[in-house]
C-alpha cells in the first residue's frame, strides 16, 4: 500500500495491517538511521543495574528518540512504553511498546542477532508486531492472523511447522542461568527432553519459531518491550505464546511461545509447577 508519510490521526477501529506495516516501514528505516552507524563499532557501553550487567548504548538510545518522535507526530493521542525513554500515556487505548535495540549483548559484540522491536497494544492486548534486523535486510511482520517476512526478494507468509512431540522439538533460550529454583528445575527437564537447545538468540528464536525453523522458546524475567512485539508475529504464523500459566503474555515475566499447539500445552503442564 502506498505510504506518504507520517500523518496525524488515529488509527482504523479495524487496525488495517497493512497500513500499520506501511508506518512500520517509516518506523524501520528511521531507527535503522539511527542504530546502524554504531554497529561494529567500539562504543562505550553503560551497565543500567548495580548488581549483574544490563548493557545500554548510545545506539538504542537514538533509535528509540527517532521511533518516538515519529510516532508522536503521527499518533499524538497513543501511549508509547519505551526500554530506554520511559513512558507516557499508558492509559490510552493504543499504546506503543518499543525496544530499539533487543539483544544489546549481541550487539556490543558484533553479532547480528538483535533487532528493534515495535509492537503495538490494544486494550492492553498486543495486536500488531515488527521485528526489524537492518543490517541483514530482513523485518518479520504480525498481526495476530498472520505473519510474514520481508527481505530483498520481496514478501511472503509466515507459518509455523507441526511439532507436538517435545522429544522433537528445537528449543531457543536467551540464557539457562537467568532460570533460578523451580524455574530452573522445570527448564532443565525441558532442554533434557528436547532434541537440540540453542542460547542467546534474543527476539531471533521467536522469528524462527514464525517462519517454521524453531518450535519452542522459554525464557523468564522479560519486559513487556521484550515480548509485545513478538507475540503477534508468533500467533499471526499458527503459534503460540503465553505466561507460563496460560495467561497473556503482554506483561512480560515468565514466557513460552510454541510452532505447535499441542506441544504448547505439553510444556505448560511441566511450567505450571513454577509459574508464578
Amino acid at each position: 500500500m502506498p505510504h506518504s508519510g507520517p500523518q496525524p490521526g488515529p488509527l482504523p477501529e479495524n487496525l488495517l495491517s497493512e497500513d500499520l506495516a506501511a508506518f512500520a516501514d517509516d518506523l524501520c528505516r528511521a531507527s535503522a538511521a539511527a542504530i546502524l552507524p554504531h554497529f561494529r563499532e567500539i562504543l562505550s557501553v553503560e551497565n543500567k543495574i548495580a548488581e549483574g550487567f544490563d548493557p545500554v548504548t548510545v545506539a538504542d538510545r537514538a533509535g528509540e528518540e527517532a521511533l518516538r518522535a515519529l510516532i508522536e507526530a503521527r499518533f499524538p493521542d497513543h501511549g508509547i512504553l519505551g526500554e530506554e525513554h520511559g513512558s507516557v500515556r499508558l492509559d490510552a487505548e493504543h499504546v506503543w511498546v518499543l525496544d530499539p535495540i533487543d539483544g544489546t549483548r549481541a550487539f556490543i559484540c558484533g553479532l547480528p542477532t538483535w533487532g528493534t522491536l515495535i509492537g503495538v497494544t490494544r486494550a492492553g492486548r498486543p495486536v500488531f508486531g515488527v521485528m526489524d534486523q537492518p543490517y541483514v535486510a530482513e523485518r518479520f511482520l504480525g498481526d495476530g492472523e498472520a505473519a510474514w517476512l520481508v527481505n530483498r526478494d520481496g514478501r511472503r507468509p509466515l507459518a509455523t511447522r507441526p511439532c507436538a512431540d517435545l522429544s522433537q522439538a528445537i528449543m531457543c533460550t536467551t540464557h539457562p542461568g537467568l532460570f533460578q529454583g523451580a524455574e530452573q528445575a522445570v527448564y532443565r527437564r525441558i532442554e533434557g527432553t528436547v532434541r537440540t537447545a540453542r542460547y542467546g538468540t534474543d527476539c531471533y528464536g521467536y522469528c524462527m519459531i514464525a517462519s517454521g525453523q524453531v518450535d519452542l522458546v522459554i525464557e523468564t524475567g522479560l519486559q513487556p518491550y521484550d515480548i509485545v512485539a513478538l507475540a503477534p508475529i508468533v500467533e499471526g504464523a499458527g503459534g503460540v505464546v503465553t505466561n507460563w500459566s496460560g495467561g497473556s503474555p503482554a506483561a512480560g515475566g515468565q514466557i513460552v511461545a510454541s510452532g505447535d499447539p499441542v506441544l504448547h500445552d505439553k510444556v505448560l503442564e511441566i511450567l505450571a509447577s513454577a509459574a508464578v
